[in-house]
């Protein structure tokens, strides 16, 4: 038995990261093997013909659950009944851009996506953001909707999330699924707070505090952070293009928590609404915390303790993301 086929937008459609995302969301490994699927493709007019070969390339792999491909240049069709929003595309930096001419131009793409799915998608629409600045892009998109619920709007720090899981799993020399429940905290940038004080690493059969486990202190609370905050500049420098297959794979991973739930006594992390939180972090601000989602809702894990040094770093890149909002919104005059 197949159910009703969902619909999928990924915006940005054209671009690099799309190209390694569409076939895992195509052929299921998103949202299940039996859970049939609309794509919708959006992307800016000069870019429609890379899209149809995309599209060629999608019809050529015979998909059993890929009911129709719709690539389009215009918001009233892409957003249209979303059960999914998966928004990559945005203005990318470019050399000699200050950040805040990026953001600026980034503001205006998502207040208009934030509009058109205010108007077009279904009101239950599951909402990533993952172009950058991912936190404060998907802030002024979840404003500019405001028939949708904030908690249905998120951003991608499962990328940074998955880059502080391996970095400790290949530092213990374990595969990356014996190691649980690093956080990501605050902005997708290089201030966010990737956190381990709570993380575990399973070890021959034993599960050890990750300090117990790495046995260098000076290492987790020094190269480990820098590693993960500077990754992303790091492949860039490397492969002279930004990451693609894993910023994907980290999509993947994140709809699919979303829409099947986190592992038994493990937790994730994502941007989410800050407001209500029980750790201190400002209110109105997209924001990273460690969560655990059942029947697509999350929740932030509650109780973690918090030391000093931990503080420190959310306090950090809390104040990075304030200044970046009060930039957007100030762009808007909202």
């Amino acid at each position: 038995f197949q159910s009703e086929p969902i619909r999928v937008l990924v915006t940005g459609a054209a671009g690099q990261i799309a190209y390694s995302l569409l076939l895992s969301i195509a052929k299921g490994d998103v949202f299940g093997k039996d859970q049939p699927i609309i794509l919708l493709l959006l992307d800016i007019t000069p870019m429609l013909p890379v899209l149809e070969g995309v599209v060629m390339e999608l019809q050529d792999c015979s998909l059993p659950l890929l009911r129709d491909i719709v690539p389009t240049d215009k918001e009233e069709v892409a957003f249209k009944d979303l059960d999914v929003a998966i928004l990559v595309g945005s203005m990318p930096r470019k050399e000699g851009m200050e950040r805040k001419d990026l953001l600026k131009a980034n503001v205006n793409i998502f207040k208009s996506q934030g509009a058109a799915l205010d108007k077009y998608a279904k009101k239950t629409v599951k909402v990533l953001v993952v172009g950058n600045p991912a936190n404060t892009n998907c802030l002024i998109a979840a404003k500019s909707a405001p028939s949708i619920p904030k908690e249905n709007f998120s951003c991608l720090t499962r990328l940074d999330h998955n880059r502080a899981r391996s970095q400790v799993a290949i530092r213990c020399s374990v595969p990356a699924t014996q190691v649980t429940n690093v956080i990501i905290w605050g902005n997708h940038s290089s201030t966010q707070y990737p956190d381990v004080h709570h993380c575990k690493v399973n070890m021959s059969g034993s599960e050890l505090a990750c300090f117990d486990a790495v046995k260098d202190d000076a290492w987790l609370k020094g190269d480990f952070i820098a590693t993960v905050q500077q990754r992303g500049a790091a492949v860039i420098k490397a492969r002279k293009l930004s990451s693609a297959m894993s910023a994907a794979k980290a999509i993947c991973d994140h709809m699919r928590d979303i829409w099947v739930g986190t592992p038994e006594g493990e937790f994730t992390s994502m941007g989410i609404y800050s407001t209500g939180n029980s750790y201190a972090v400002p209110e109105d601000l997209i924001y990273s915390f460690p969560v655990q989602i059942k029947d697509k809702t999350w929740k932030i894990v509650e109780g973690l303790a918090i030391n000093d040094f931990s503080r420190s770093k959310m306090d950090a890149t809390a104040a990075e993301l304030i200044e970046e909002r009060d930039t957007a919104v100030a762009f808007l005059g909202v």
